[in-house]
């Protein structure tokens, strides 16, 4: 885990040395002042004269002024570091899931990809800002420290060597008790955000059913969970302040007894007042150095579970890779499954799509229908390898999708999903996802073709609108033809709709097909549908039920032979006189 996290510090590798080295810096020379002050004491003792306390005083104040300036350069350096760290494992991760397949897509949620973006990396950032810093520090300080302490305090410093076992026994088993409690909270915390998610995305399904109580109640539900288990977790980890200060008690009680005692009944001879001073400070010292390790370690033991979620993301590899020496060139629209099964994931027992055999040709259009759940977009998605058949091959241009270069084959095959998605920004910036350097004239006529420049008209600054996210500020018709104009754009081989013009009417849907049919007549075109309407004037039409072609034919064939495309005709229709 530590080494996938590592693999993104990259350009901030020298901030990250240098912290460690300006850190040592600072805590030899705070470790030295209270040796110096205590020699300073012992001459003040002695009845020195001014210029002694002086030349000791700017000594003083020069390493003071040092142990400064090497701190603040470290602060500075250590957040450099820890928020170019951040920054790295944001981008990382984005890049990531911008390679994944829809497979690898399917194994995370939404919220629990939110988190590990936000929460989880904001753990591992200030973790890694207490590693390069206060990691380094608080060991440091306890050596150097305890060396000093033994130096002027001899015998009494061995008072510390008791005390750190137990510290360190308390320690562990508080992080040993915390640990589980937090993996199994940030797993709430993905349950959380994704009712925030859900309820945000279908606010107006929960208003129109009034169902605000509901999914009030759901919300407090969640939080609470995360509140309950984070109050356990704060709970244990509560213990080390107490331990902290009961082992600070016990060493300050043992150091000023037997200190005083012994300055007393030596006489100053075997521990002075200067060297006692010391001591007292270097106690403080190391006692707060155990303190910097107990919140260290709470910190490590918090994102611990932080990075194992970020590493699940990035060692996440695409189901779908290039070949190695991939073909860029799509010689035509011509697509054919041979012996295709095909199932989700390897652990399923049932395919989505058993023993598909079919040939289209370039040019040609094919309408696919069939019941819901008949595996229709199933189907689809296999022909610009959004999935890969789990056996037999799909073809395009007679070559099989696999040996093709991801991005030359996707351009060459357009698709327009069942949900239509658009992006924040202007019309024109969202049909340029099609071809981003179409020109105005070609925006234009994309949309005409499909009957979405006469609503786009009609807006106050044309194609300059802006669009919310996700459309929100449209119809859906109205997403779905600026969809379909955006796909046109790319003026592909392969032209797929997948029930894209099901919120549009009946006469606007003909238009579409009539302008496809008119515009990109050498294009492939191949139009899921649910209701017959829209596939009846294709070449041939695909009848799918239960993941297998049923039938194929045309419209009229169909509606001589086929149970199934016949009883779906007539319950739209509600008419027998073709039949």
């Amino acid at each position: 885990m530590i080494k996938e996290l590592a693999k993104s510090i990259r350009e901030y590798k020298r901030p990250s040395i240098i912290t460690p080295i300006l850190v040592t810096f600072e805590v030899i020379l705070e470790c030295i002042i209270p040796f110096i002050t205590a020699d300073l004491v012992n001459k003040i003792k002695d009845g020195c004269d001014l210029s002694v306390i002086l030349k000791y005083g700017l000594i003083l104040v020069v390493m003071a002024v040092m142990s400064l300036a090497f701190g603040s350069i470290a602060g500075f350096t250590c957040s450099t570091a820890s928020c170019g760290l951040a920054k790295n494992l944001r981008k990382d991760i984005f890049y990531s899931i911008q390679n994944y397949s829809f497979e690898n897509i399917d194994k995370f949620m939404t919220s629990s990809l939110v988190t590990r973006m936000t929460t989880d990396i904001s753990n591992i950032q200030m973790s890694y800002m207490m590693i390069i810093r206060t990691a380094i520090r608080a060991p440091l300080m306890l050596i150097f420290a305890f060396v000093m302490a033994f130096i002027m305090g001899g015998k009494m410093a061995w008072i510390f060597l008791f005390v750190l076992p137990v510290l360190g026994t308390g320690l562990f088993l508080v992080a040993f008790k915390a640990m589980p409690l937090f993996r199994r909270v940030f797993k709430k915390y993905d349950n959380l955000n994704s009712s925030i998610q859900e309820n945000v995305k279908g606010i107006r399904v929960v208003k129109s059913f009034v169902r605000e109580d509901f999914e009030q109640k759901k919300f407090d539900n969640a939080a609470e969970e995360v509140c309950s288990d984070f109050t356990r977790a704060e709970r244990i980890l509560a213990f080390n302040a107490p331990l902290m200060q009961f082992c600070l008690y016990v060493v300050m009680v043992f150091v000023l007894s037997f200190g005083s005692y012994t300055i007393i009944s030596s006489r100053g001879i075997a521990l002075d007042v200067g060297q006692f001073s010391a001591l007292l400070t270097y106690s403080f010292m190391m006692l707060s150095s155990l303190m910097m390790l107990s919140m260290i370690i709470v910190m490590i033991t918090l994102s611990y579970e932080s990075g194992k979620r970020i590493v699940e993301v990035l060692k996440e590899k695409s189901t779908l890779t290039n070949p190695e020496n991939p073909i860029h060139e799509v010689p035509d629209g011509s697509v054919s499954f041979e012996n295709v099964n095909f199932k989700y994931s390897p652990t399923l027992k049932f395919n989505a799509l058993t023993n598909i055999n079919l040939q289209i040709k370039s040019g040609e259009t094919i309408g696919i229908i069939g019941g819901t759940g008949s595996a229709k977009s199933s189907l689809i998605q296999l022909i610009p390898r959004l999935y890969d058949a789990t056996e037999g091959e799909v073809k395009i241009g007679g070559i099989n999708v696999k040996n093709y270069d991801l991005d030359s084959l996707r351009n060459q095959v357009a698709v327009v999903l069942q949900k239509n998605i658009l992006f924040s920004g202007t019309i024109k910036e969202n049909l340029r996802w099609g071809n981003k350097g179409a020109t105005d004239e070609e925006l234009v006529e994309a949309c005409k073709l499909a009957c979405a420049d006469e609503f786009i008209s009609h807006f106050p600054d044309g194609y300059d609108s802006y669009i919310e996210q996700g459309g929100a500020n449209v119809s859906g018709g109205q997403k779905q033809r600026l969809c379909i104009a955006r796909a046109l754009l790319k003026k592909p081989k392969i032209l797929i709709l997948d029930d894209s013009t099901s919120a549009v009417d009946t006469k606007t849907d003909a238009s579409i097909r009539r302008a496809l049919r008119e515009y990109i007549p050498q294009t492939t075109k191949i139009i899921i549908a649910q209701r017959t309407a829209s596939v009846e004037d294709a070449d041939r039409i695909i009848v799918m039920d239960n993941g297998m072609i049923n039938d194929i034919g045309s419209h009229k064939e169909l509606l001589q032979r086929n149970d199934i495309y016949r009883d779906i005709y007539i319950s739209q229709n509600k008419a027998g006189d073709d039949i």
